[in-house]
């Protein structure tokens, strides 16, 4: 069997390494944040979420949407797939516990024992899977799920399982060994073969009449260690081949209790984020996304969900429809939303890739071949570059990664020089990333980059500034509108120093 909840056609890959980019895409996104409400305090489901997540521009439009229809089935039946999580949990926990001397020990006696415990138990927990997915069947559409449950019951019937568990008994050898060989070269004993012992159940007679004996018997006497070390070694010959085979079933078998687990671990994960976002009312929905390059960019009431969670309320959403648009720029007031506005888009975007809901009333967007971030730094500590030759030096690296229909986010890059280099910079990089087919969001205070763009008469291009009231009061709504000259900085100097007398009294 093959779990297939996370691809149509193969099973994830636990071994999938985050691109070299992930950690400034993680810290610049808050990926920490929302990662900790996935997993809910458990390190297994951390590493599962934050895999699933980073891989998500990997995937296409068929794989999310076989996701979102599993995903779907999990918020439907939180509590079949958290129990079938937990038995794989336990499963696997068990076995560790279980048959540690035949992994250590080339002996075959050793691994035969080792490996009928461990079968033992595997065939127990397949058998709590089987009766799991009978029960639970019948409530799960998705092209994930049901498969799973049905090839559950077709492969794990009781037949098959009692065939199994009495194959093992005969392992066990009770009645003794039945070996056969022939003489080699040097009369020393060669292929050595395992047959089934033959029903050795007597009848009334037998006992009244006992067979006579077929072939030489040898006996061996309990004191005679030299004889008693032969047959042993004759024993281990004969159940070499099979103590092996066991073992590979036994691994056989534990590879597809891991792969489930890995798999339902991200779909409990993300029950685990939506209980979080809605114990605080905040919405969630499924996104429609269409494939890489058709620039579709339209959503409602888009929130950044790490504050959310950060600060146990609903936030304010925005909305946006830019159908066509490849770059996106940014202005307006200080501390007006505009950097959570960039967060919200870079997490909607992975959770969407990932197969997961977003945090938005509606949502609907392309899917990109990767996500990128260039997010102001601090000055260098160790003072060996500025911060401009700092910026330029993480450009310079995610040009060397970045390919079409890729999503960039910038958050007041280039702005670490004057106003008129800091524009160039930007408009000679916006303007190679774009002509290369490569998404762009930028959230900038350079009034010159973003005018000089918006008086270019961009067809491509949708400007958003965000809104302020004629009071100074911030909405943090981003709306359509060309860019101001001033930022409004004067209003946070107001709100801060307000209470200062001899401030108020400068001014």
């Amino acid at each position: 069997m093959r779990v297939l909840l996370l691809h149509r056609d193969r099973d994830f890959d636990p071994k999938w390494q985050a691109p070299q980019h992930a950690a400034s895409l993680s810290q610049d996104l808050d990926l920490g944040t929302l990662l900790d409400a996935m997993a809910g305090g458990d390190p297994f489901l951390l590493e599962v979420a934050r895999k699933v997540l980073l891989s998500g521009p990997e995937n296409d439009v068929d794989t999310v949407l076989h996701r979102q229809g599993a995903l779907q089935d999990s918020l439907v039946n939180p509590g079949a797939v958290r129990a079938l999580y937990a038995l794989t949990c336990e499963t696997l926990e068990r076995k560790k516990r279980t048959g540690f001397m035949g992994v250590l020990s080339r002996h075959p006696g050793s691994v035969l024992y080792d490996g009928l415990e461990v079968m033992g138990l595997l065939v127990e927990m397949l058998g709590k899977a089987r009766r799991l997915a009978d029960v639970e069947v019948g409530h799960f559409k998705s092209d994930g799920f049901r498969p799973l449950f049905e090839a559950m019951r077709m492969e794990l019937s009781d037949e098959y399982l009692a065939t199994v568990r009495s194959q093992l008994g005969d392992l066990k050898f009770r009645h003794g060994l039945l070996l056969s060989a022939r003489l080699g070269e040097v009369n020393e004993g060669v292929g050595h073969t395992l047959h089934r012992v033959p029903d050795r159940r007597r009848r009334w007679f037998d006992w009244l009449f006992p067979p006579r004996p077929r072939g030489l018997t040898v006996e061996v006497a309990p004191r005679d260690e030299a004889g008693l070390r032969a047959l042993s070694e004759l024993r281990d010959r004969g159940i070499d081949g099979v103590a092996n085979a066991l073992m590979q079933s036994c691994d056989h078998v534990a590879a597809f209790f891991e792969s489930l687990r890995f798999e339902l671990a991200f779909y409990v994960a993300c029950l685990n984020l939506h209980e979080a976002l809605r114990r605080w009312d905040a919405p969630v929905c499924f996104p429609r996304p269409a494939p890489a390059g058709e620039r579709r960019h339209r959503f409602e009431g888009l929130y950044e969900p790490c504050l959310s969670l950060r600060t146990h309320r609903r936030v304010v959403g925005n909305a946006l429809a830019a159908e066509g648009k490849s770059l996106g720029i940014v202005t307006g007031a200080n501390q007006g939303g505009k950097s959570t506005y960039l967060r919200s888009l870079g997490l909607a975007q992975l959770m969407m890739q990932a197969g997961m809901f977003v945090a938005a009333e509606s949502y609907a967007a392309d899917l990109c071949t990767g996500l990128f971030t260039h997010f102001r730094r601090e000055e260098d500590a160790t003072m060996k570059s500025g911060k401009l030759d700092e910026e330029l030096g993480r450009m310079s690296v995610l040009v060397d990664v970045l390919r079409p229909d890729a999503l960039v986010l910038f958050n007041e890059s280039f702005a670490a020089t004057n106003e008129r280099e800091g524009s160039e910079i930007a408009t000679q990089v916006v303007s190679a990333l774009v002509q290369r087919r490569i998404k762009v969001f930028f959230v900038t205070h350079m009034h010159t980059f973003a005018r000089g763009l918006y008086d270019a008469g961009r067809v491509d291009a949708i400007f958003l500034r965000a809104e302020r009231r004629s009071d100074g009061m911030r909405t943090f709504r981003l709306v359509e509108g060309e860019p101001l000259q001033t930022s409004f900085g004067v209003d946070v100097y107001r709100e801060v120093f307000a209470s200062e007398p001899q401030l108020e009294k400068a001014s």
